[in-house]
């Protein structure tokens, strides 16, 4: 939802371009080689959306006949359109993810299935920070109990928001990604640019992750015009996820006084999701409209309400205010 800003707009009319298309963009390839750097890759790839990242993704490490793991909440199952099934030959091995982590014992359960019958495990993926569950970052225990769990299978961690986990964890994104053979990140959302997404791989499978961009129509030209807010982005919109992640904890007590029922708990607000039940979902969503405050559902009876760069003291004050209201 952010827009960008001065610094981003002022820096994306100077970049200097190229054709990505032929890897000749200067903007691009600093971007990419930022992003494996920061999240301990060997290289990288620019793409359109963190979609688009999750698929090339799926392409890469799930083989045709395979099961992928995954919790039944995630991103890339049930908020992307069903693209698995047009971009993989790969089916789901689903596990409960309520909390936001995948049980490591789900996960060798689902590997060993494989000697009674079922199809074989041929890829991990998770979500860090997990945004259904209210934006929880996965614990330094359960990601080490999770490589342990997995042993030579790939992971693919979705980290569209990894820099909220790193800054409400302090572990670095190297560290949150050391278990993962592939990672992605948004360069929108709370970092505020306002186009694209990275995927960092080992650099055996470069190469053919920018096939698989290509064949989902990925491939940009001269790019480096959106690359040049990603990069300022990286540079400078990491730290002031903090503010981010306290304006949503202010959020979270506002409607835990209106909707005392709803479960939400502030102990898990750590970054910047209020995720939180309520029958009167879509009644409440139209009220914070009618008072300029812009929300949304993703499930039946389940608010989400986002906090990022664009939402200052101000706005979340006449937030807080318009939840108070309902």
């Amino acid at each position: 939802m952010t827009r960008p800003t001065d610094a981003m707009r002022r820096a994306m009319a100077e970049a200097e371009v190229g054709d990505d298309g032929y890897g000749e963009d200067p903007t691009v390839r600093t971007l990419e080689e930022a992003y494996a750097d920061r999240v301990g890759k060997d290289a990288a790839l620019f793409v359109p959306s963190g979609t688009m990242a999750n698929q090339i993704a799926l392409r890469l490490l799930g083989r045709a006949g395979t099961a992928v793991v995954a919790g039944r909440r995630q991103h890339v199952v049930i908020y992307e359109d069903g693209a698995a099934g047009t971009n993989a030959a790969t089916s789901w091995y689903l596990l409960d993810d309520d909390v936001g982590v995948l049980a490591s014992d789900g996960v060798r359960e689902a590997i060993a299935s494989e000697e009674h019958h079922w199809a074989p495990v041929s890829a991990v993926f998770i979500e860090d920070t997990h945004m259904p569950s209210g934006g929880r970052p996965w614990s330094r225990d359960a990601l080490d109990a999770l490589a342990d769990a997995t042993g030579s299978l790939p992971i693919h961690l979705d980290g569209a928001r990894l820099f909220n986990a790193e800054r409400a964890t302090g572990i670095p994104a190297a560290e949150r990604a050391a278990g993962a053979t592939t990672v992605m990140t948004c360069l929108s959302k709370g970092l505020g640019a306002p186009v694209g997404s990275m995927l960092a791989t080992p650099s055996e499978l470069i190469d053919q992750a920018r096939h698989e961009r290509k064949r989902l129509g990925g491939a940009m030209r001269q790019s480096g015009v959106l690359a040049a807010a990603g990069l300022l982005a990286l540079e400078h919109h990491i730290e002031r996820l903090d503010e981010d992640h306290a304006r949503a904890r202010a959020l979270a007590d506002a409607v835990i006084e209106r909707f005392p029922g709803s479960g939400l708990d502030p102990a898990t607000v750590t970054t910047n999701v209020v995720v939180f039940a309520t029958p009167d979902a879509t009644k409440f969503v139209d009220h914070l409209r009618a008072h300029g405050v812009l929300a949304g559902t993703i499930a039946p009876g389940v608010v989400r309400l986002m906090t990022h760069l664009d939402v200052d003291d101000a706005a979340l004050t006449h937030a807080i205010e318009a939840v108070r209201s309902f």
